[in-house]
């Protein structure tokens, strides 16, 4: 199967090359993405340029791709199920949820100089560091691409309830599976609300099981594209 791979804010497409590696071994098409403004392109790129360049890979897969999202891409992978109900067998979330029709995509940090810099490691303190050692968080800040404004600034756009018909498997890193199902019942993600066909994965890991666990990873996607 081509399990379409987006990363979350400061990636590009080589967050997932242990991933990919794993996937391949396993019988799957794994197509990490580079987004522009994110390692393709220039800085000036938005929310709609990054849509856009999913969509592009969902229609040039062989089948119905199952797309995954880490992270804020979680609401890069949704709005793909929203434009193209009919042409993906699963959208998988890994460590996000997707955003609500009109909101914004990632205003989550500050902008300086017309981008989003990554903000260094004292927001993520916690869980979603804990399995991250110095000389990983060193890596990753060096190799971090600011995201443009006009993408963490982006508008969602949704406008096909089909996508509530597209099977979502939510993978749980830092949070468990009864965290989520309890933000979800208490309304906190309107979207999962809605889904017909909602499976919850747990793996032990921080916010990035792309960096610290790869190959568990890559297991539990390949036993979800399995089920698609």
């Amino acid at each position: 199967m081509d399990i379409l791979l987006i990363a979350g804010l400061w990636l590009d497409g080589s967050a997932w090359a242990d991933v990919a590696s794993t996937l391949r071994s396993l019988g799957h098409n794994p197509v990490p993405l580079t987004l522009p403004g994110q390692g393709d392109g220039p800085a000036s790129a938005t929310l709609d340029d990054q849509v856009a360049t999913v969509l592009t890979a969902v229609d040039a897969a062989a089948g119905k791709p199952m797309v995954v999202g880490h992270s804020a891409a979680c609401t890069l992978a949704w709005p793909a199920a929203d434009a193209r109900p009919d042409k993906i067998s699963k959208v998988v979330l890994i460590g996000g949820f997707p955003a609500a029709d009109g909101k914004l995509y990632a205003d989550f940090f500050e902008l300086r100089d017309g981008v989003m810099p990554f903000p260094g490691w004292d927001p993520f303190e916690g869980p979603d560091a804990v399995d991250l050692d110095e000389g990983a968080r060193r890596a990753f800040a060096a190799a971090a691409i600011p995201v443009p404004q006009g993408v963490a600034t982006g508008i969602v756009r949704l406008t096909d309830e089909r996508r509530f018909d597209v099977p979502v498997a939510l993978v749980c890193p830092e949070f468990t599976p009864a965290q989520a199902k309890a933000w979800i019942d208490a309304g906190d993600v309107p979207e999962l609300a809605r889904v017909e066909h909602l499976d919850f994965v747990d793996i032990d890991s921080g916010h990035w099981p792309t960096h610290t666990k790869p190959a568990e990873l890559a297991g539990l996607l390949a036993a979800v594209a399995g089920t698609a």
